[in-house]
């Protein structure tokens, strides 16, 4: 192995005056093999995937996308930070113009309705999955520089971007990536500022001039974008600190306790890595920790590594509102520094009893990847696809082309009992006929500091005060418009009956979703009315949410 990396030579040259080496021919073919087979995985693994994760992929994303892409009549649901400017709309951008290409490219090939659906149900995943193929490949990239190409320990690095080369490129994704969510200033100061410290006088000139240059750009482009999307002029960075740091509107979400990131977070994240990145991190920290095959310049950018690795959990322990995914940013970093401990525990020549515990390791992180992705969590997705193809076969769309729809559409209407944000929305079920309600969970914006303790949203109000049983009561039509006794022309007449109906209550839907939590006390309420259980789908063998315990039922009303 060779005692400098491929940055280390480039450094030198640099400093030096000598030609830059150009990479070679078959250097750059091997690289492009790389991402094409990383973008085939990845691609793959995306269209592929049956199961929910966080709310906010769906919600802080795809469906102001789809509000962007397809207008306001799309029936997108618009959280309480989109309408508060919360959020910089670079992001939902990428994905509504990838909408639009994939409405057009239906549209010029005559695709009918259901394959349309598909075709705009599948365009964010292959959007997401040509990023994280392109943040595997340069993290692969990364760890060459750092532990010399074609290295062992570079390929033991569990592919996972951080863009040194070129410069300009780097600040302009970094300051993107400050400017969608201002805390990742956490991950770029750590590497910044001792890259400034010590960097000659010259150069830092140069890199303080690329980064206001490129920092400035970035954000210009950002509040254009954001007087474009919201229709005035604001700053989304600094509201979203405002709103979540000075108001802490973002502890009405869960709070945790100060240690959380270190004895729940990391775990979580690194499931088997866990050792390797212990290990990694205390060789990077350590000077003494330079061994033959690692250069000065190569264990800097290891030890750099590692400080931002320590420095952003300690920092988000701050905040009372914490999450594991809060620290994926950082995950790249880890497994670089773990892939040096993990490629000593296991040599070429390993005994049998290591290549066995690597082999147990490899083992569950796939059992791991399998359930998460395949079963857990998958009938609040799956349901999704019940309500579209059932309003598809309502309204038989399959003999119409996009060019052709029909005369008229059947509405299909959804009630969605569940805790606020429990499944996808618009990008999920695609039709704006579908006319769907939740319950929701709006924080207390506008509320005292000193009364929020007592205050309830309505999923809140659903579950706790007053419960279910009062709550459909006070705020649905009176089940004497659902009955299930007398004729049909009975049924519709006491439906219009004023003395059931009111303008502040829903009426009931044709789908009510809930969890099978929920069962029991539903029968109850609704034992005489003309619900039928018409779907149920396996959600979850456990959850830490005892209101999403259980399958997802649907009950249809008999029309």
């Amino acid at each position: 192995m060779p005692s400098t990396s491929d940055s280390a030579h480039a450094t030198t040259a640099a400093q030096t005056g000598a030609p830059s080496r150009k990479p070679s021919t078959s250097y750059r073919d091997s690289t492009l093999g790389v991402f094409a087979l990383l973008l085939a995985f990845r691609i793959v693994n995306a269209l592929t995937l049956r199961t929910f994760f966080q709310p906010d992929e769906f919600f802080q994303s795809l469906e102001p996308a789809w509000q962007l892409a397809f207008g306001g009549a799309s029936n997108a649901w618009i959280t309480w930070e989109w309408r508060t400017q919360l959020r910089s709309s670079l992001h939902p951008e990428l994905f509504a113009a990838a909408y639009r290409v994939a409405a057009l490219l239906a549209d010029f090939c005559g695709l009918n309705p259901p394959v349309k659906a598909e075709l705009l149900l599948s365009t964010p995943k292959v959007v997401q999955a040509v990023s994280a193929a392109l943040l595997d490949c340069y993290t692969w990239k990364l760890a060459e520089k750092v532990y010399g190409r074609g290295s062992r320990t570079a390929l033991t690095t569990p592919v996972a971007v951080v863009l040194f080369d070129p410069l300009r490129l780097s600040l302009l994704l970094a300051a993107f990536a400050c400017v969608l969510r201002p805390t990742n200033v956490l991950i770029w100061l750590p590497v910044a500022v001792p890259t400034l410290w010590q960097a000659p006088k010259r150069l830092r000139y140069i890199l303080i001039r690329e980064a206001i240059l490129c920092g400035s750009s970035v954000l210009g482009l950002s509040v254009l974008s954001d007087r474009a999307y919201y229709s005035i002029w604001t700053l989304p960075p600094l509201r979203f600190l405002y709103f979540n740091i000075a108001q802490s509107l973002a502890v009405f979400y869960g709070r945790n306790r100060p240690d959380y990131y270190f004895t729940e977070g990391l775990p979580l994240l690194l499931t088997t890595a866990l050792p390797f990145a212990a290990v990694g991190l205390w060789q990077a920290l350590r000077v003494s920790a330079l061994t033959d095959d690692a250069s000065p310049l190569n264990h800097g950018i290891l030890s750099r590594l590692a400080r931002t690795s320590i420095v952003m959990p300690l920092m988000l322990s701050l905040i009372s509102h914490k999450e594991v995914r809060f620290l994926y940013p950082i995950l790249p970093f880890l497994h670089i520094l773990s892939a040096r401990p993990l490629s000593t525990f296991l040599p070429p020549h390993a005994r049998p009893s290591r290549r066995t515990v690597a082999g147990l390791l490899l083992l569950t992180n796939i059992t791991i990847a399998g359930y998460a992705s395949q079963v857990h969590q998958r009938g609040v997705i799956d349901v999704l696809h019940y309500i579209r193809h059932k309003h598809e076969s309502r309204n038989n769309p399959s003999s119409h082309t996009t060019s052709s729809p029909p005369a008229a559409v059947l509405n299909t209407t959804v009630g969605f009992l569940m805790p606020c944000h429990s499944t996808p929305w618009r990008s999920h079920l695609v039709y704006p006929e579908i006319n769907a309600w939740a319950l929701t969970c709006e924080p207390p914006i506008d509320v005292p500091l000193d009364q929020r303790d007592m205050y309830l949203d309505e999923a809140d109000e659903f579950y706790i005060n007053p419960g279910p049983k009062r709550w459909l009561r006070d705020n649905m039509e009176s089940i004497n418009t659902i009955t299930s006794s007398g004729s049909r022309s009975a049924q519709f007449l006491a439906s219009q009956d004023p003395k059931f109906r009111a303008k502040y209550r829903r009426p009931w839907p044709q789908n009510l979703v809930f969890f099978a939590a929920l069962e029991d006390e539903l029968k109850e309420v609704l034992k005489d009315t003309r619900y039928k259980e018409c779907w149920r789908g396996f959600n979850s063998h456990f959850h830490d949410d005892g209101r999403r315990i259980g399958d997802v039922v649907v009950w249809c009303l008999d029309e």
